[in-house]
Formats: C-alpha cells, sequence, structure tokens
C-alpha cells in the first residue's frame, strides 16, 4: 500500500491525499512533527520536506508536483483529457500551488495593514480563476478534475478562516465562492486531512497572535507573543 508521511497543516500533503481520496487509492499516511524530523525521514527524503510518498516497492518520491504525476500515471485519470488539456491542467495547478506558501503567510499576519499586503498576491491569483471559471460547479464543468484538486487547499483553508475569523479572502469573487462550496460539498477537504486538522490548523493560524485569530475586525491591540506548537506550514 503506498505510504504518505506528513505534517498535519501543510497544504502540499492535502493536495496529495485530496487526489488519493478523489481517486479511492487505498494509503496509509504516518504524521511527524517539522520540530523534531525523525532520523529515518531525513533519510529517505533529499529535501526534508513533506510530502513524502513512499510506493509500494519501497521508492521514496518527493516534491508534492512529482508525486501527483505519479499517482496520475498509476491510476485512471479523474477525467478524460488530451495532452493539450493536461498540459493545460498542470498549468492552472501550478497557479494554485505556487501560492500555498503565500496564503500562509497571509494568515499569519500579525495586523490588518501586514494581511492586506500580503493577501495582493492571493487577489491577484483569484481574480485568473474568476475569469477562467464557468458555470460550474467544477473547474471544467461537471467533472471533478485535477485543477481542483490543486485548488482545494487554498479553498478549504479559506473557508476555516471565514467560519472562524469572519474574513472572507472571496468576498469579490462570485464564481471562485461557488466553487469553494461545490469542493466542500464533496467532502475531500475533511477526507484529506487529519481528524484534528481544524484544530491544529487554528492553533497555529487562528491563535491571538495573528490579526485573524483576533477576529480580523475588531479594534487592533498590540499582539501578546504566541509560539504555536507544531512548527510551520511545511518543510
Amino acid at each position: 500500500m503506498i505510504r504518505i508521511v506528513s505534517f498535519k497543516i501543510c497544504p502540499f500533503v492535502q493536495r496529495v491525499t485530496a487526489l488519493l481520496e478523489a481517486k479511492q487509492v487505498p494509503y496509509e499516511i504516518e504524521y511527524i512533527p517539522l520540530s523534531d524530523k525523525p532520523e529515518w525521514f531525513l533519510d529517505l527524503s533529499p529535501t526534508a520536506q513533506v510530502p513524502l510518498l513512499v510506493t509500494e516497492n519501497g521508492t521514496a518520491l518527493f516534491e508534492s508536483d512529482a508525486i501527483v504525476e505519479y499517482i496520475d500515471e498509476i491510476t485512471p485519470p479523474l477525467r478524460a483529457t488530451t495532452p493539450e488539456d493536461r498540459a493545460i491542467d498542470r498549468a492552472w495547478s501550478y497557479q494554485a500551488s505556487k501560492h500555498y506558501l503565500v496564503q500562509c503567510s497571509a494568515m499569519q499576519s500579525a495586523d490588518r495593514e501586514t494581511l492586506e499586503m500580503r493577501r495582493e498576491k492571493l487577489i491577484k491569483s483569484f481574480a485568473r480563476a474568476e475569469a477562467q471559471l464557468g458555470d460550474g460547479p467544477f473547474f471544467h464543468g461537471q467533472e471533478l478534475g485535477n485543477v481542483d484538486i490543486a485548488w482545494l487547499p487554498l479553498l478549504h483553508r479559506a473557508g476555516l478562516v471565514e467560519r472562524h475569523s469572519g474574513y472572507d479572502f472571496f468576498a469579490a469573487f462570485p464564481k471562485v465562492k461557488a466553487w469553494q462550496q461545490a469542493l466542500a460539498a464533496t467532502g475531500l477537504g475533511e477526507k484529506s486531512v487529519s481528524g484534528d486538522f481544524e484544530e491544529k490548523f487554528s492553533d497555529f493560524y487562528l491563535a491571538e497572535r495573528t490579526f485573524l485569530g483576533r477576529g480580523a475586525n475588531f479594534d487592533e491591540a498590540p499582539a501578546r507573543k504566541l509560539v504555536a506548537s507544531g512548527g510551520g506550514c511545511c518543510g
């Protein structure tokens, strides 16, 4: 069986596990602390980063883009595509994954000014998606595909932020908002993370040290220094 090595709140890992869930591929998952990475993991991973996929043959694969391509090569596609379609899907998927750390940084902002400044890069990406989206519910209409899976970590986390703080990253983008809701309805967001993901996510990104954690629309006050447990976004 495929084995995934993960950190609980890493969006790159969620992209991999969401694809496995969508394709109904059995897998085992092991969570490690990024602040104290075990030696066996360091021996397997050339970059010392998650995600790491260990194949049934015992080969360790790293880098989420490479892992996603491997999964696609050993399983049927989510939807029928041509080579041109697949190239376009990879490009749109990259538009999501290159913003994972941007979102992580924005969510950790200590004040409104910093949040809005960091959010600008996300807004440009969401605006491109808004212009590309059709009638939905998914990126390519009725069929769930790899682009949806790549954007799922961004959309899933934004949903948690809105529910806990009231701050809506997608307020200006009704098509992206509908896309977010359609993906939420699939249940893949919850299926692709640990049972205590929301707690771990909130402890790190929605703690009192962050503007979002203080409610996003509260009167600003100096944030108490708080060191969240479990390390950062990924790495």
